[in-house]
């Protein structure tokens, strides 16, 4: 039975601490080798994906496209119907790229910033451009802004989304603010999905400026551990408020199949498509459309998708059910950190007491477990309270993890303990 820090007198918190700095050395002295610090699948993970590799791949499309040759820009009809119909938007307004959607991430911001979109200045003439950004967040959205010199706006998350009444007042009043980064289901890292109302007043919002674009990064939109989700349509409440060309939605079977070797995609609307097409055929003659087919050869259908999906869950759920239990019987009733339980996705986020999340790192690191670091869930890596941290489960085996956990458990009370004793 845990017990509230904060109750304990400063002998019981001497008692505790000398225990605590005990199983620590403990864990130092086996000089383990683990890791943490990405969201990457697990061997076993890629394993169930390995008929890719064995399949007999025709060449072919099935309309008599020669996949081995050019052509074909905006992606194999099949693998645009396939997309549309497992995530349930329209395929004509679908682009499908390489294996990584970052990549068409980073495509569109590039875009905006050198060519602007709709006859609207480009971003990067302007002298002030700023992004909104929900956080804790994904680094990686947070790094590709920074890049282009975009001023970030850190947006507080709650369990429905980000803080939307912050969101609807700078949009409306601000015309450098030109967009905001989205994971909308099970978001990175706190698994947060954004609720109905969330999804309608992202689309209905009045935006001072006309080319506010919402970067859709839907990563994990069938990444359930239990039961589905079903969240609202994004591009249908944003045509229903008159602002159809307000979306860029991104999505690919990266962590559905091979990352190394998955299939992205963009959508958005016929507009906004025409010029993604327009700039790409400059940039490329066509993205790797066999892996396209082989791809399709596996996964077939939405319901083959789906059969993937309940195999991916089945090797996950029990990571992320020894993690949250860890949690529970390490720091539930302690007073010392706070988590979310995630229904899908990839990761758990804890936060610690405030000005403990770098030091629960580092005591981590030094004793063999290497985590993400902290800070990184905020703009330029910095958590203004210092607390906040992403643990990855999914890579390390079960065994691994257990121990893993047990020492960064052991990490969060230690930190804890010597911040409020000093």
């Amino acid at each position: 039975m845990n017990c509230d820090f904060s109750k304990l007198s400063p002998a019981e918190l001497t008692v505790v601490r000398r225990e605590l700095e005990e199983r620590y050395a403990e864990f130092q002295s086996r000089k383990l080798k683990l890791n943490m610090a990405r969201g990457k699948p697990g061997a076993e993970q890629l394993d169930i994906s390995d008929a890719i590799l064995e399949s007999a791949n025709p060449g072919f499309a099935a309309d008599g496209t020669d996949c081995r040759n050019y052509g074909c820009l905006e992606g194999l009809p099949e693998m645009r119907q396939f997309f549309g119909d497992v995530l349930g938007i329209d395929p004509n307004n679908i682009i499908v790229g390489g294996n990584s959607s970052l990549n068409l991430m980073y495509d569109a911001m590039t875009r905006l910033m050198v060519f602007g979109t709709q006859g609207n200045t480009p971003w990067g003439k302007l002298p002030k451009v700023k992004f909104l950004c929900p956080s804790p967040g994904y680094d990686r959205h947070f790094a590709v802004t920074e890049e282009f010199g975009i001023e970030m706006i850190t947006i507080p998350m709650t369990d429905h989304g980000p803080d939307m009444d912050m969101v609807e007042s700078l949009v409306s009043s601000d015309d450098s603010i030109k967009g905001i980064w989205c994971v909308p289901m099970y978001s990175n890292p706190e698994g947060v999905v954004y609720s109905d109302e969330t999804v309608s007043r992202l689309g209905a919002m009045k935006c001072a400026a006309p080319d506010f674009r919402i970067f859709w990064d839907n990563a994990y939109g069938v990444h359930h551990l239990y039961e589905p989700i079903v969240q609202r349509d994004i591009f249908a409440e944003c045509a229903k408020a008159g602002n159809p060309d307000r979306v860029l939605y991104f999505f690919s079977t990266s962590k559905i199949t091979y990352p190394g070797a998955g299939v992205s995609m963009v959508s958005s609307s016929a507009a906004n498509c025409a010029e993604i097409l327009k700039h790409m055929t400059i940039q490329t003659i066509g993205h790797d459309k066999l892996n396209q087919l082989r791809t399709l050869q596996f996964l077939k259908d939405a319901a083959g998708l789906r059969k993937q999906m309940e195999k991916q869950a089945s090797l996950l759920r029990p990571k992320f059910e020894l993690v949250l239990k860890t949690l529970e019987q390490e720091l539930g009733g302690t007073g010392l950190a706070q988590w979310k339980t995630p229904r899908g996705g990839y990761f758990v986020a804890l936060d610690t007491l405030d000005g403990c999340a770098k030091e629960t790192v580092r005591l981590a690191k030094e004793a063999g477990v290497t985590m993400t670091g902290a800070g990184a869930t905020f703009p330029y890596k910095n958590d203004p309270r210092d607390r906040n941290i992403r643990i990855a489960p999914t890579f390390p085996p079960l065994e691994e993890l257990a121990i893993a956990m047990e020492l960064f458990c052991v990490c969060v009370k230690l930190a804890a303990l010597r911040k409020i004793m000093a």
